[in-house]
């Protein structure tokens, strides 16, 4: 059981967490790479989860390669695709809202530190009219290394003015779960549902179904 007494911040991870975009994600990327001759499908795509963007472009050109468009063109075609799919179809998962005003008013610092690029954050807060919930978002677009090093965690941290073992990170995938524990921060997993099952999400110091179960143990 999570105490939230123990902590002065709470950094959310975003996609899988915040919004249900793995599986706009899974399209975007499904749709580009076909365009370009790589016939990969959503299962392929849990081995690149929590990655950056052009991370994930250079891990499947390494791995399958394709000709005609360059990594930087691919990637550019994905977040144009994405943005579209988040405006379309983009909702707060259920307990978020709840959540986020439950930390507020419990005057916790709250952060937001994302593998997505700048651009796709903005989308995602404008869409799901989260733009005001948080103190401090960063995106790993601007450290020299995405999750699951710390550096984006390290960041939220150093910018809301908490030291890190005393911040929460709520992370939904591997690489982001050992980008919080490298920070040396507690680290809550909420298992993105379309994920399959994950032994090593264990690492985690707790794990819930549901970000609506978090809230429900945090406000009781």
């Amino acid at each position: 059981m999570v105490s939230l007494e123990k902590y002065d911040a709470v950094i959310f991870d975003m996609d899988g967490v915040l919004i249900d975009s793995e599986p706009l994600w899974k399209i975007a990327m499904e749709e580009t790479f076909r365009e370009v001759g790589c016939n990969l499908v959503k299962q392929d795509f849990q081995k690149t989860s929590g990655m950056r963007i052009d991370e994930v472009v250079a891990y499947w050109y390494n791995h399958v390669g394709w000709g005609g468009a360059t990594q930087k063109e691919v990637e550019n075609r994905i977040i144009q695709r994405m943005i579209t799919l988040i405006e379309e179809n983009g909702k707060p998962l259920t307990g978020v809202v709840e959540t986020l005003n439950f930390l507020k008013h419990s005057e916790k610092r709250i952060g937001l530190g994302t593998s997505s690029y700048s651009i796709l954050m903005a989308a995602v807060l404008q869409t799901l009219n989260l733009e005001d919930a948080f103190h401090f978002v960063h995106s790993a677009e601007h450290e020299h290394y995405g999750k699951p090093h710390p550096a984006v965690y390290l960041t939220v941290a150093d910018k809301l003015g908490v030291h890190p073992v005393k911040c929460l990170v709520i992370e939904d995938s591997l690489n982001g779960i050992i980008a919080g524990k490298a920070a040396k921060m507690s680290v809550v997993c909420i298992p993105e549902k379309t994920h399959h099952p994950e032994p090593k999400l264990i690492v985690a110091d707790y794990r819930y179904d549901s970000m609506m179960e978090f809230f429900l143990e945090i406000s009781r």
